[in-house]
């Protein structure tokens, strides 16, 4: 049926945000008995197998406990990743995989050779459910002891937010999401821990797992990841602290321990979670141009972060970083990066910032809201964050729309969608001349 990995994943992922739809569109679904919408499902069938976190409505107040088990079951899905899930099923089921299946997981799981295929999806569901289960039980127990939560509600508070934590999708079952826990460690560190294991990427995650020992072997993609997200995230965690040290909306009229951690909990979620423990309408302007950029880059490849992804990131910086040492091959420690890497990173960063410039301008002709508050919202959308100023519940039907479409393209990643758009790949058999025109 599909010609192409690509056309799988991304049918994979229509399909099921089609069944959130449905589901979420179900008087049963919502708190009061009555639909939704499905302009409303839509989007937050979108937004959840997306693993996004931007909602038109309360989640905790729109939709009935149907309603929010649907939403982190898809979740789930998203996190996972259909072709994931599929190909677990399928081992289940029959204990041989096709050729065509071990493909399909291999492009969604990101591993290398096909023939791992099978033991990749065993230890990314594995780890999955461990982590989630593990911050489950933290969760509910703090919930219990130190907020005097019932026992039930407790342990239903502790699996929806870890699996929304894990999965980087940062919904959560309060209006003010996490604000009110921001002086609170053990809310707020365990999940930000989740945060940033999800957001590494399952195939950095099993490398370090084999062997965090031995620095030395580790591959590029390991590397490129561990050392970008650690100078984003101590970037992050200084400019967030220090510049809204002083506001008294955020940051300024907490204890002095609580702002450091308020300053690392904000710097963890642009990573793509969207949980948020202050208010993001309230930070100053070079809180949210700082949050937009870390947004952009997003987290590790293979994992459940959104954006650009670091490894593009680190990528075109080794690529500069060689361009102006005069340098005709770009290395990263003692490996030299192909060049179809290279174009991929460059594709992968222009293409977003294309799909973010129309989403952008064509928000600013639909809503009377700024530019920063609509570029906010943008990346926030296309990296898969959650985070938001406050503005998308005002978003008129096109907009959401618009919203949605990004969501779902920042998800499946811009070159999986349009090679999943292409019939078949056309291979030139011949080299045109060659010509250097002037740059720059």
């Amino acid at each position: 049926m599909f010609r192409h990995p690509g056309q799988a994943i991304v049918g994979g992922f229509a399909a099921a945000v089609l069944v959130g739809t449905g589901l979420l569109s179900l008087p049963v679904a919502g708190e009061s008995g009555a639909s939704a919408g499905a302009l409303t499902a839509l989007f937050t069938a979108t937004s959840a197998v997306c693993v996004t976190g931007l909602v038109v409505v309360d989640t905790g107040t729109q939709w009935s406990l149907f309603g929010e088990i649907v939403i982190m079951g898809l979740i789930q899905v998203g996190g996972l990743g259909i072709m994931t899930l599929a190909t677990l099923f399928a081992l289940l089921v029959s204990q041989q995989l096709g050729l065509r299946t071990r493909l399909l997981a291999q492009m969604e799981t990101k591993t290398l050779r096909a023939v791992d295929v099978r033991r990749v999806v065993r230890d990314i569901v594995i780890f999955s459910l461990a982590c989630e289960t593990v911050l489950a039980v933290v969760l509910a127990l703090r919930f219990a002891l130190g907020h005097g939560e019932p026992g039930g509600r407790a342990a239903y508070l502790g699996v929806f937010h870890a699996v929304s934590a894990f999965n980087n999708a940062g919904f959560g079952l309060w209006p003010d999401n996490l604000s009110r826990f921001v002086t609170d460690p053990w809310i707020c560190l365990p999940i930000a821990v989740a945060v940033i294991v999800g957001g590494l990427g399952f195939p950095v995650v099993f490398e370090l797992a084999r062997s965090w020992r031995r620095p030395g072997t580790w591959s590029v993609l390991t590397r490129v990841t561990l050392a970008a997200s650690a100078v984003l995230l101590a970037a992050g965690t200084f400019v967030f602290t220090v510049v809204e040290w002083d506001n008294p909306a955020t940051l300024g009229s907490l204890p002095e321990p609580a702002r450091i951690l308020a300053g690392f909990f904000t710097a963890v979620m642009p990573r793509t979670a969207g949980f948020n423990s202050i208010d993001i309408a309230q930070m100053r302007s070079e809180s949210w141009l700082t949050t937009d950029l870390l947004m952009f880059i997003g987290g590790g490849s293979g994992g459940t972060a959104g954006g650009i992804k670091v490894t593009t990131f680190g990528i075109l910086a080794f690529v500069i970083w060689a361009e102006l040492r005069g340098e005709s091959q770009v290395n990263v420690g003692h490996r030299r990066l192909a060049g179809p890497v290279q174009r991929q990173a460059l594709a992968i960063a222009l293409l977003s910032v294309g799909l973010i410039m129309v989403g952008t301008l064509t928000l600013l002709i639909l809503m009377p809201h700024t530019l920063d508050e609509i570029l906010f919202e943008v990346i926030s959308a296309f990296a898969t964050v959650g985070l938001s100023t406050g503005i998308t519940a005002d978003l008129p039907w096109a907009g959401q729309i618009i919203i949605i479409s990004l969501m779902f393209i920042g998800r499946v990643g811009p070159l999986t969608l349009f090679s999943a758009l292409a019939l078949r790949e056309r291979a030139r058999h011949y080299a045109l001349p060659e010509e250097r025109p002037i740059v720059g």
